[in-house]
């Protein structure tokens, strides 16, 4: 459906020129972790403030290509105000979405509780598993806030 990539394409790009949540908290009391691709040079730092299990405040900085920003300012406006537990399922849907090239479904096979309509915006990006090789970009953001929700896992 050629006007639905154009949209998905106007989102990531406009993620991309305008990212959400851009900058640096202070650390302490946020928490800050580095994640980097070393296949294309993607560099992305996530800061993260919780109040107990609540997220409070999330902030991104880094650089590389479109998909690697636009996803990582994606996820950072997805888990503002969320729990720990809401952000991790999120980021489990997220990572389903993005290896649905890999066992062989058609996007549209999900399951119900990982509906893809719930991710919002977010399933703009599942036009990167046609592209394995973008699919760590996509998700480098992702694995860099898992680090700092799940730390030791």
């Amino acid at each position: 459906m050629p006007g639905l990539e154009d949209l998905y394409k106007e989102i990531i790009l406009d993620h991309y020129k305008n990212p959400r949540n851009q900058g640096e908290l202070s650390v302490p009391p946020a928490i800050m972790e580095e994640g980097f691709n070393p296949l294309c040079g993607d560099e992305v730092k996530v800061y993260v403030l919780t109040d107990g299990d609540l997220i409070k405040d999330i902030r991104i900085d880094g650089q590389g290509c479109s998909i690697s920003q636009a996803s990582a300012s994606m996820m950072a406006e997805s888990v503002i105000d969320k729990t720990l537990e809401e952000a991790k399922n999120l980021i489990e849907r997220f990572k389903e979405m993005m290896s649905v090239h890999e066992s062989n479904m058609d996007s549209e096979e999900l399951s119900e509780d990982n509906d893809e309509n719930s991710l919002g915006d977010l399933q703009a990006l599942k036009g990167v598993v046609k592209y394995p090789v973008r699919i760590k970009c996509a998700t480098l953001g992702w694995n860099t806030f898992d680090q700092i929700i799940t730390p030791g896992e």
